[in-house]
């Protein structure tokens, strides 16, 4: 039988998506094969009440400062959903060295309006906290609208576009505040060719010093005690709802932060988060101490 010229576009078109069907399945046999799990696209993913939404590794962590320092400051969940809505729309969460006119960093603040200096607004914390200081001078902020709110922080040329992120940031902040329990988790390779550390007179390693130092940068002082071989930290957030909020709401920064800080597993409320499992989400455990949260970091290789 001939083939017709249509015919034979189809045919083609028919062979050549099984074949790239036959590639894509071999890939994913030969990750298999070499024994790690496989990760197609690393992401963090916050569910909160049926809603789903995804920022890649380095935008979930700048959400995780954001809503920490909220946090630190006893503001309301609001507070990090406007913060997080106006940094997606401004920098999509990144803390960018470029903008409009002479606009920088995660918010792109400008120093010529009397921001600080280029140096101070791509400072994450530096600038969040500016953020939040002009926020909560804001009368009755909390029940704006997040277009009403960002703007009059921001004063944008297009104050609309932050309503465009207020779901996402309602889901990431309410997670990341701790006011949704098992809500947040993260898909990343495991991290590679670090080297074994020796713990210091503190009793950690400098791996998991840059932990500790990150968290109480985001979230203030900490009552954090080294594990037994140092690669982890152990946090005691306090009893009640308020300690178990702030408990989930350290280790939901920990996983949206595990990236850069080489975070492989964390413990809480009966729950662990385990880097090397990223299809297992919030798994149960009996490894998890009432009233403390437990942050392990790569022992390296």
């Amino acid at each position: 039988m001939q083939l017709t010229q249509r015919g034979r576009r189809i045919r083609l078109a028919v062979v050549t998506a099984g074949a790239l069907a036959v590639v894509a399945v071999a890939g994913t046999l030969a990750v298999r094969a070499l024994g790690g799990p496989v990760v197609v696209s690393e992401r963090c993913t916050a569910v909160v009440d049926g809603q789903e939404h995804s920022l890649a590794p380095d935008q979930s962590a700048n959400a995780a400062l954001i809503t920490a320092i909220a946090v630190q400051r006893g503001l309301p969940a609001r507070a990090a959903t406007i913060g997080i809505a106006t940094a997606i729309q401004e920098s999509k969460l990144r803390n960018i060295d470029y903008g409009d006119r002479d606009s920088l960093g995660i918010f792109q603040q400008r120093p010529s309006q009397g921001w600080g200096t280029p140096e101070q607004v791509t400072d994450p914390v530096y600038a969040t906290n500016a953020f939040y200081d002009v926020l909560v001078e804001i009368e009755g902020y909390e029940g704006l609208a997040i277009t009403d709110a960002a703007q009059q922080v921001q004063r944008s040329g297009f104050p609309e576009a932050y309503a465009d992120h207020e779901p996402e940031g309602r889901v990431f902040a309410s997670a990341l505040t701790g006011f949704s329990a098992a809500a947040l988790t993260c898909r990343l390779r495991e991290p590679a060719d670090l080297a074994v550390e020796e713990a210091g007179a503190s009793g950690i390693t400098p791996r998991t010093q840059a932990v500790l130092d990150a968290a109480q940068v985001a979230f203030g002082d900490l009552d954090a005690a080294p594990g037994a071989t140092g690669t982890s930290l152990a946090v005691t957030t306090g009893e009640g709802d308020a300690g178990l909020r702030r408990a989930w709401a350290l280790a939901h920064w920990a996983v949206a932060s595990a990236q850069s800080l080489d975070v492989v597993r964390v413990t809480v409320d009966g729950r662990q988060w385990e880097r090397a499992e990223p299809g297992a989400g919030w798994a149960e455990t009996d490894d998890a101490p009432a009233g403390q949260v437990v942050v392990h970091v790569a022992p390296g290789s």
